[in-house]
């Protein structure tokens, strides 16, 4: 790791080269020189977010690999100020013009998809493509109602539970959620298992780590009220965006409202849902991110319709029937029947194929390891 002063604030970011013998073989990329891929965590995380299950990947297929630490996040300074979303977006760049890195792809996650937004409206040529990981704005934030979240009045029940006095209905909940979870850290109470899935950077072996340094960051700076304000990300500048894009959605999360509005405005994007997932899926289901990303820059989701037959300008959120849940891989069926678990992802397609064949009367249909309605 090294660090480098950009825009006032010292950077800490990591760079994995691509593999040379890996690079142009059997993968879409086969240009001499590696292609860069930037990726970006979101609030009360760092860079080892991604680095553990996605940057060696991805370093050993087609990419030259650029993490960092936003400010005030892992070993990057904490400064007094500077962390509104357009400040952050020209930290970014300031890295980026230092590395020399002129275009790059972006791998972005909750926060971190504002600040790559807000980087591709400073210079949008520089943007190869931008895959999002439920990132949530804030002109959906203001406006949607709380009937849009299927999922909040399960996600009340939960926090009710524990005795936290938050509102699901608040268009911050998360960020709040985030502070008072990182304070039950600090006492060394436990974080009860039903909060695990929508905190889990705080939960861990770095866990009182992460939750001192977001508590700090929230009390001595003015990264709250920054971070909470306008994020300059409206839906008129949002259109302008040209670049191939990938936006994926947690079925449970608040951000899925994000996802429901940016149908309409990016046509030309592929929309992911993650079934059965929260806010945190990219670390607790990479394997999902992972095979979206490859398809996604491999070309395989432009091949295929966006719109479907009847309304050419709205796109859809779209999915893969073989998922992962709960520790197991599972398959829906059209009729919307989960078949599963499975222990792993070729068991679960297999399944699926001969079940696809049963159904057109071609073989029986094999014993499956359960139907959860």
């Amino acid at each position: 790791m090294s660090i480098l002063e950009v825009n006032g604030a010292r950077i800490n970011y990591v760079q994995l080269d691509c593999h040379p013998a890996d690079h142009g073989a059997g993968h879409p990329s086969t240009a001499a020189e590696p292609e860069d891929l930037v990726m970006v965590h979101g609030l009360a995380t760092n860079m080892a977010f991604w680095y553990f299950q996605y940057a060696a990947r991805f370093s050993q297929r087609r990419f030259r690999v650029t993490l960092f630490d936003l400010r005030g996040h892992g070993r990057s300074e904490m400064t007094e100020s500077g962390y509104t979303p357009d400040n952050l977006a020209r930290d970014l760049q300031g890295l980026l013009d230092a590395l020399g890195i002129r275009r790059a792809h972006f791998l972005a996650h909750s926060y971190g998809g504002v600040v790559a937004l807000n980087f591709a409206k400073l210079d949008p040529s520089r943007v190869a493509s931008l895959v999002l990981c439920d990132t949530h704005i804030a002109a959906v934030r203001r406006d949607a109602r709380v009937e849009g979240w299927g999922h909040g009045p399960e996600i009340q029940a939960i926090v009710d539970k524990v005795g936290l006095n938050l509102d699901t209905r608040d268009p911050y909940f998360g960020y709040k959620l985030l502070t008072e979870v990182s304070h039950l850290q600090m006492r060394s109470a436990e974080v009860p298992p039903e909060l695990v899935e929508l905190v889990s950077p705080l939960v861990g072996k770095y866990g009182n780590r992460t939750a001192a340094q977001w508590i700090k960051l929230m009390d001595c700076t003015r990264a709250e009220a920054e971070l909470m304000g306008d994020d300059g990300l409206s839906l008129s500048e949002l259109r302008k965006f040209s670049f191939p894009i990938l936006a994926m959605y947690g079925d449970q999360s608040q951000a899925r409202l994000t996802g429901k509005e940016l149908l309409d405005v990016w046509p030309h994007a592929d929309f992911r849902r993650v079934r059965k997932a929260g806010h945190f899926f990219p670390a607790s289901r990479p394997e999902e991110v992972i095979h979206a990303c490859e398809r996604f820059w491999g070309g395989e989701f432009a091949s295929g319709p966006k719109h479907r037959s009847g309304d050419t300008r709205r796109s859809h959120f779209r999915s893969d029937r073989v998922y992962q849940a709960d520790g197991g891989w599972f398959f829906m069926t059209r009729e919307q029947a989960q078949v599963g678990p499975f222990e792993r992802q070729e068991e679960a397609q297999q399944v699926l194929a001969s079940f696809i064949s049963a159904m057109a009367g071609a073989v029986p249909v094999p014993a499956a390891a359960g139907v959860v309605g």
